[in-house]
């Protein structure tokens, strides 16, 4: 059992590099969701929606070479993403309405280069937070996956919003704010697991622990379909758990 393992492993990870860390292919576990528009980056790859005018998601592979490769420091200028050539979301947009132009994938992971680091400020990466979620829990559940990177080299990590049917709309737009966030993540190094965390759009001095839902959890809340690529029978056993304690084993 741990043989074949491996061997997958192996044949998977073969698949997900590519020489330069900056040229992974972020969807090789899969696509969660067909969207209107599908943007491939370097850094991260986006499921973008003209109905909420934002991505249900960005998937990602962060590594701890990454993370130790930095090359820049954030640069705090949100743009417009030419790839929208309907309707984009403009950073002026939040201008005023109390929320914060919250990272889905998160800029502090993109410091390795130039070019990641001012993709992450495009629009389509951005939804709106209220300032407590996305400066603390949402925040602290970044600074620990990242953490989880430097421990286990190398993860593959999909973030979205979550939308209620009669949800608030951002200002006089008609960008729709997230009731949630959900993350979820991939460790591939053997021995393999995932977990997955609900975050709500809120103020919370809650332990990030207390949010760790499975990833079954989020795909009966989205419909979605993470890491659909694995084989059929370990997607479904590692999906169906998710231990923060295991997670913090050195």
């Amino acid at each position: 059992m741990i043989f074949r393992i491996l061997s997958i492993w192996i044949l998977l990870s073969s698949c997900v590099c590519s020489g330069e860390n900056i040229l992974l292919d972020h969807l090789a576990y899969g696509i969660p969701q067909e969207t209107d528009l599908l943007l491939s980056r370097t850094g991260f790859s986006i499921g973008y929606s003209q109905k909420y005018r934002q991505a249900i998601w960005v998937s990602y592979i962060l590594t701890a070479e990454q993370l130790e490769k930095k090359q820049i420091d954030r640069i705090n200028v949100f743009q417009v993403d030419p790839a929208v050539k309907y309707h984009p979301v403009l950073p002026q947009n939040y201008s005023g309405t109390g929320y914060d132009r919250g990272h889905l994938a998160p800029a502090a992971d993109m410091t390795y280069s130039v070019e990641t680091m001012k993709y992450s400020f495009f629009m389509t990466n951005i939804s709106p937070q209220i300032p407590g979620c996305n400066r603390g829990i949402w925040r602290r559940v970044e600074n620990q996956v990242r953490r989880w990177a430097f421990k286990e080299k190398s993860l593959s990590v999909i973030t979205g919003p979550l939308f209620k049917d009669e949800g608030k709309t951002l200002g006089n737009t008609e960008i729709p704010i997230p009731y949630a966030f959900y993350k979820v993540i991939l460790d591939m190094t053997p021995p393999m697991k995932m977990i997955a965390f609900l975050i709500p759009n809120k103020t919370t001095k809650r332990r990030i622990q207390s949010f760790v839902v499975t990833v079954d959890d989020i795909e009966k809340l989205t419909g979605y379909d993470f890491f659909s690529k694995l084989p059929d029978g370990m997607e479904n056993e590692l999906e169906s758990k998710s231990d923060f304690f295991i997670w913090q084993l050195p």
